[in-house]
């Protein structure tokens, strides 16, 4: 199995590797392991959801106005 470091997932997901870093940290990418003081990454991984948002149902704009 190949593995990436911070940056280079990093330039994959259009994350800062600091970011990445802290998704690390947090356990949130599977199969991170801390590497002497560096992560490194499963090229394979998958880019986590962004924790912000949390399965919002979109509201589709006419439907309001229709009965509205």
């Amino acid at each position: 199995m190949k593995y990436l470091s911070t940056i280079e997932i990093g330039e994959k997901w259009g994350l800062s590797s600091r970011r990445v870093a802290i998704l690390c940290s947090e356990g949130r990418i599977e199969g991170a392991m801390r590497a002497g003081k560096m992560w490194i990454i499963p090229e394979d991984a998958v880019k986590p959801a962004d924790a912000r948002y949390r399965g919002v149902e979109k509201i589709n704009v006419n439907e309001v106005s229709e009965n509205g």
